[in-house]
């Protein structure tokens, strides 16, 4: 028993010995210049890894260059050598050209000995954003009724409404033609009746690596599938009297990548590897209810500053989705009352579109996660209701309750993107994203508690948008029943840089109600201002949009804006190290320091450690790896005295030191 026992601890040491790294590669077999020099096997190389349906959806935004050197499949070569060690690959992460494995000291040192292997990176700790709270049972209440809607919404309405998502319903779209993929921790769609009607086209179990998204005997908690179905439902639910998702008509791809049972080790990495598949599947549209931050001490841990949109594996994936065409939505975080208080990964996300949550009365929820990211940009861009949601309850065939959280309101944000893209099929995700953000109801004033504010269907399908028809630019536009059904004509007024007003008038003939008006040429660059004036068959103005002012629109250019500058962010990478003098300076508490990391490198260990007039370390400011990019960190002079210190920055071959002066 002795023996037993003994054998017990040891095997159970060695278990303990390992970490999860992930190990990234040199290259893909070819380099990066080779393959940019066969250009001409493009095509052929994207028909074989990715579907017609993602290739289209890519020329949308990349051209003739859909398919780069990042799709290319890991070097199976690679594979069976880290196989051959007897280690077993947990994920396969093409974009980043890395795998991930459990790794003791030992197979980590006979690794590096591999000439194919770039670097061994320790696979950081995360902590996934928790429901408020589970769902509260459904008790039957007295509804608000609408006898002019399409479709009864039961106790959805609310939230529906809120969002103005009957109004386009009743305008005859529901997310048709669409394809929107999920990420959570499960889905029971195939028993309840509000989604076992749904068209689901592919799922994936990311933990097991099997097609079973529901429970099965492998789950280690019984509610493992209980938050995905919730999402699920909100999104795309139908039962008529109980409850219908904004995008109901539209097909769906289930990745299941949260494990439950241990919150605070949640792989993220299960998160990156979803959206590669669903990419080469042909998605329009991503949607997670998932937000990675880790609050507690220790090394690998995430912290604040790495919500800087380039740190965080989740992030850095979901940018690389949104530059393949893909609209990627997330939820902001339930941080709000907590001490992290802020946005959660990919949240932080240069382009991916994260969203915070209001209660029915568009009131702020406390939960609800703050922006701005470490780097100082506006978080949450828009929110939706996600206070006492009405959802589907897992394990059932016909249960629903009420449940609080962002996780709630994303899917409502992620079934109006469908909504506009079932509308105008022509759409790049830089437009859908901008189009929501001019959607909201806070569009002048945008802040860090909900963004551009409460985001409208109606709002956005009637957003006015551009597409390019045999080189010729036309103005896409639809006008809410209300107006458009008393309308006789409508006139399209607008201007061009130093020239005279003109008017085009366009009589109503479209069944469909989309309007369309061609720009006659203009030279790139030429601002274009716009709006829109329609009368009833009197010849009376009935209606004019933008009731003040005018859209504006940049000619060559594909976005239209209103309220909104510059919505689509693109980090500027560097091509070099560069140090930049701390600022304040002198100062008394704190101060930043500014560096960069060239684009090339795609990560460096970076060290700033503190030295005082005699030369003698005082302090390390940072000591860590780092992704290419802008940085910066705050210093506090908190235990050290006044006077003159220098900082050197120390990252490969590159060193440079500069002066700095605390006065107290």
């Amino acid at each position: 028993m002795k023996f037993l026992i003994f054998s017990w601890l040891i095997i159970s040491s060695i278990i303990h010995a390992q970490e999860k790294y992930l190990i990234f590669f040199k290259d893909k077999g070819i380099t990066k210049e080779s393959f940019l020099a066969k250009s001409a096997d493009r095509e052929n190389l994207a028909i074989k890894y990715l579907s017609k349906r993602s290739i289209e959806r890519r020329k949308k935004v990349l051209g003739d260059k859909f398919f780069t050197y990042e799709d290319l499949p890991i070097n199976q070569f690679f594979i069976d050598r880290i196989n051959s060690y007897g280690i077993k690959i947990v994920n396969k992460l093409k974009w980043f050209n890395a795998v991930s494995a459990y790794l003791n000291e030992s197979e980590i040192n006979e690794l590096k000995k591999e000439n194919f292997i770039e670097k061994i990176v320790k696979v950081k700790k995360v902590k996934h954003s928790n429901p408020i709270a589970g769902n509260v049972p459904f008790k039957k209440l007295p509804l608000p009724t609408n006898i002019n809607n399409t479709y009864n919404y039961g106790p959805s309405i609310t939230q529906n409404e809120l969002s103005d998502i009957p109004a386009v319903h009743n305008m005859g779209f529901s997310g048709e033609g669409v394809i929107i993929g999920l990420l959570d921790s499960g889905y029971d769609w195939e028993r309840h009746n509000s989604l076992k009607e749904r068209d689901v086209i592919a799922e994936y179990d990311f933990i097991y690596n099997d097609s079973e998204t529901s429970n099965d005997s492998k789950d280690a908690v019984s509610t493992q599938h209980n938050h995905g179905t919730s999402v699920f439902s909100i999104l795309a639910g139908f039962d008529e009297g109980k409850i219908i998702g904004p995008a109901f008509n539209a097909s769906f791809i289930l990745a299941k990548t949260e494990y439950i049972p241990t919150e605070t080790h949640v792989e993220e990495l299960n998160y990156a590897e979803a959206l590669e598949w669903m990419d080469s599947i042909g998605v329009d549209i991503t949607t997670s209810s998932l937000g990675y931050s880790e609050f507690d001490e220790g090394e690998g841990s995430y912290t604040y500053e790495d919500m800087d949109g380039n740190s965080t594996i989740v992030t850095r994936a979901a940018e690389m989705a949104f530059e393949r065409g893909i609209i990627v939505i997330t939820s902001a975080g339930n941080e709000g009352n907590q001490p992290w208080k802020y946005i959660t990964a990919p949240g932080d996300g240069f382009n991916t579109l994260t969203i915070g949550a209001v209660n029915a009365s568009n009131n702020l929820a406390s939960y609800s996660s703050r922006g701005p990211t470490f780097d100082g940009r506006i978080k949450p861009e828009i929110v939706a209701m996600g206070s006492s949601v009405f959802n589907a309850v897992a394990g059932t065939d016909t249960l629903y309750g009420y449940g609080s959280g962002t996780s709630f309101s994303s899917p409502m944000a992620a079934g109006i993107a469908g909504l506009l893209l079932s509308a105008y099929p022509h759409l790049t995700n830089k437009q859908v994203r901008s189009i929501m953000m001019e959607s909201g109801d806070n569009v002048s004033n945008p802040n860090n508690d909900i963004g551009y504010g409460l985001v409208s269907a109606l709002k956005a399908v009637t957003f006015p948008n551009i597409s390019v028809q045999n080189s010729n630019y036309k103005i896409n536009k639809m006008f809410p029943d209300t107006v458009f059904m008393k309308t006789d004509s409508i006139h399209f007024l607008f201007t061009k840089e130093n020239s005279d007003l003109i008017e085009i008038a366009a009589v109503r003939k479209d069944e469909n109600r989309k309007l369309q008006f061609e720009i006659p040429f203009a030279d790139t660059g030429n601002i274009i201002r716009f709006s829109f004036e329609l009368f009833d068959s009197h010849g009376n103005l009935i209606y004019k949009e933008p009731l003040e002012g005018n859209y504006r629109w940049e000619y060559g250019s594909e976005l239209i804006s209103f309220k909104v500058e510059n919505p689509i962010h693109k980090p500027v990478i560097p091509a070099k190290f560069t140090l930049s003098q701390n600022y304040p300076n002198p100062f008394n508490s704190i101060t930043k320091i500014n560096y960069s990391i060239p684009e090339e490198l795609g990560t460096a260990k970076v060290r700033i450690d503190l030295y005082d007039i005699l030369g003698r370390k005082v302090k390390t400011v940072i000591n860590k790896e780092m992704n290419s990019g802008n940085h910066f960190v705050s210093f506090s002079s908190e235990g050290l005295s006044s006077g003159v210190y220098f900082y050197r920055f120390q990252s490969n071959d590159f060193m440079q030191t500069k002066k700095m002066i605390i006065l107290k």
